[in-house]
């Protein structure tokens, strides 16, 4: 008889790394684990081995022990350097004592991959070494193959120098050969400085350049040696270069033979639009170059380089240069691809040679994992456009892949996790990491912001009906809109809004926004506002760019201008674009409070609730409206209201209020 997880008294599920836990398994014998409820291909389930109840920190990769059933974890701990573990994961083991420490103080440690000579490997941030995870003594087995790579603090090849550099992981894939081919990620977003821009990115050049794929040979024999104290590295070639952060790499398991497939997902840079840019998987050849900082998408210039692609090396680099290769196909646009492998495994036939790519990326196009038919090569098959991809909780579910050209050929994929947006209360967002084929043939991956070890099985039946995306509770609807109704400024801006806007030029495609006959002016007003209140990601409180409502009027973006048409209500309606300024007006004014930025620096901040749950992640820039800027309650923060749903993780409510550390908010400009 299954036993319930349900604690009678508090009638709640258990709730592992914000997972609610209940009855139902995934997997059998010993290797049955708790049933996620994430929405996955029929016949697939998965299963929770281990969460942050298991002390695990921020898991980036995962690999099978060979001939054992055992697992080798790589957690980075962090940001904090030199925090970094290798973990032994007994998957039988009870649960609360499957992991063993193996090797700790390792600075930023990711890859993992089982050498040519059945040994295992890993990386630290500036070395390549191997290991026996199963010594008495694992850090006396320790032998560097490869070190001084390129890590967090750098000089660039100009003489410049880094105290921290944006990517200084490095993932590593072996050939069949015994050749190593290591990312050595760029040093920063965009390689923006301050214009105008006249010279190349100096971090790319040279003979040691970042934003790079580095080829080392092994000697004869195929094995890299351990480096003694003296010893210098192995000699390396730039293999490829213009990839910002290559974490997905995955080699066809014929290559080098001629005309085998050699894949990255890149990591593009960080645009503020949703949809702009595309992440890429590129073909990997010698000597190319593929584009990062001066393009991206298929052919777009990035503006900042406007002088550099006028001459020299880089002329016309984007559109009319050989040196440059196009990507072999758009992935969904900051999709953030960290994990990539061809499956080949006997428990999903269906899935055999296919390739597997998991998106990390925490807007509403990451978190998920998907499926590419690929030819005899290895290389998924791109159709002409138009390409469809899925947008979790969008009015619009679907997208076409867009440049700034129009829509774009692209490889077109099936999702086996498709979806894995947030649940309060029933999941966090999905953040995959690294990815393996156990000899079993499951899949096992690794997430790092929650924390979890999940292994993908079998599942009979049809699968479970797909969880909803959060929307506004009524109670959270009445408050906004009360907020509203005693703000006679908002009052007239909102009736001008309806009456400009709503009724002239939105009505009849959108359930006509709640009006009827019959009803006030006042009522109206409220039955507009209450409806796009309603309606999933149209307006965020306080940060009127953040929403759809903004972003379809104004036409910015890849998604349509709304209403159809409006592209010219600005040259033949008088005023009409001033309505546009006054809706950006409500929202920014809509809860009383002082609105303030995130601050810029690391990509993403925290923030929690008052009994210190953590609650998600802001992006630096993001606006926020701050009703207590020394919170009573927790000295050294300020509370702050509601923030974008995309960025609430976890079970934390409203009621109890969201806090966010003093200095990572200044005023808005």
């Amino acid at each position: 008889m299954a036993v319930s997880l349900v604690s009678p008294a508090a009638a709640q599920p258990v709730r592992k790394s914000d997972y609610a836990i209940g009855a139902e398994t995934c997997g059998s014998g010993d290797l049955a684990f708790p049933r996620l409820q994430i929405d996955m291909k029929q016949g697939f389930c998965a299963g929770l081995v281990a969460s942050e109840e298991d002390h695990l920190r921020f898991p980036r990769s995962i690999v099978q022990i060979p001939g054992r059933e055992l697992f080798v974890v790589a957690d980075m701990a962090g940001w904090g350097h030199m925090d970094g573990k290798l973990l032994l994961l007994d998957p039988r083991a009870a649960a609360g004592s499957r992991f063993k420490e193996l090797l700790t103080g390792l600075e930023y440690p990711f890859g993992l991959a089982i050498g040519p000579d059945k040994k295992l490997y890993a990386s630290t941030a500036e070395t390549i070494f191997r290991f026996d995870p199963l010594a008495d003594n694992p850090r006396g087995t320790v032998e560097t193959i490869i070190r001084r790579l390129p890590g967090v603090r750098i000089t660039l090849p100009d003489g410049t120098k880094l105290q921290e550099s944006a990517h200084p992981m490095k993932q590593f894939v072996f050939d069949r050969n015994g050749r190593l081919f290591v990312n050595v990620g760029s040093h920063s977003d965009d390689c923006i400085t301050p214009a105008p821009i006249t010279k190349p990115c100096a971090a790319a050049e040279g003979a040691s350049a970042l934003a790079s794929i580095w080829l080392f040979t092994p000697p004869a024999g195929g094995i890299f040696p351990a480096l003694k104290p003296n010893d210098p590295n192995p000699p390396h070639e730039v293999y490829a270069r213009g990839l910002r952060n290559s974490m997905a790499l995955a080699l066809h398991p014929n290559f080098p033979d001629p005309g085998y497939a050699f894949l990255q997902g890149e990591n593009g840079r960080d645009l503020p639009d949703v949809f702009k840019p595309n992440e890429e998987i590129n073909a990997i050849e010698p000597g190319k170059h593929y584009g990062w900082p001066y393009c991206y998408d298929l052919t777009t210039p990035s503006p900042e380089f406007r002088i550099v692609l006028q001459s020299g090396v880089y002329k016309n680099l984007c559109t009319a240069n050989p040196l440059y290769k196009q990507p072999f196909s758009l992935l969904p646009p900051h999709g953030a691809p960290l994990g990539m492998l061809y499956y080949h495994g006997g428990k999903f036939p269906e899935l055999e040679g296919k390739l597997l790519v998991g998106l990390h990326g925490y807007r509403p196009t990451g978190s998920r994992l998907l499926i590419y038919d690929v030819d005899e090569r290895g290389f998924p098959k791109p159709s002409p456009p138009s390409v469809r991809y899925h947008v979790s909780c969008d009015a619009q579910t679907s997208r076409s892949f867009q440049t700034d050209a129009g829509e774009a050929a692209a490889a077109p994929f099936d999702e086996l996790i498709a979806g894995w947006h947030r649940v309060n209360g029933a999941r966090p967002q999905g953040a995959p990491v690294g990815m393996t084929v156990a000899e079993d043939g499951a899949i096992w991956l690794v997430e790092d912001k929650n924390k979890t070890v999940i292994r993908i099985d079998r599942a009979a039946g049809d699968p479970p009906v797909p969880l909803p995306c959060d929307t506004r509770s009524p109670a959270l609807i009445d408050q906004l809109a009360l907020f509203v109704a005693r703000d006679a400024q908002n009052r007239d801006r909102l009736t001008s809004i309806r009456k400009g806007i709503v009724e002239k030029h939105c009505m009849g495609c959108h359930s006509d926004f709640g009006l009827k006959p019959g009803q006030s002016d006042a009522d109206k007003d409220q039955a507009a506002l209450r409806f796009m209140l309603a309606q999933d990601g149209w307006i965020y409180p306080g940060d009127p760019e953040s929403g759809r409502l903004r972003t379809r009027l104004r036409g910015i973006g890849a998604e349509k201008l709304m209403p159809p048409g409006g592209e010219n209500l600005p040259k033949t309606e008088p005023g009409y674009k001033g309505l546009l300024d006054v809706a950006d007006t409500l929202v920014a004014k809509m809860v009383p409070g002082t609105r303030m930025r995130i601050k810029p620096g690391p990509p993403d901040r925290d923030f929690f609730s008052r009994t210190n749950k953590k609650c998600g992640e802001i992006p630096a820039s993001k606006v926020v409206v701050v009703t207590q800027r020394n919170a009573v309650d927790r000295p050294g923060f300020s509370r702050f209201y509601r923030p974008a749903d995309t960025f609430l993780n976890g079970d934390c409510t409203d009621d109890d209020g969201y806090y966010i550390r003093q200095e990572f908010l200044v005023p808005v400009q």
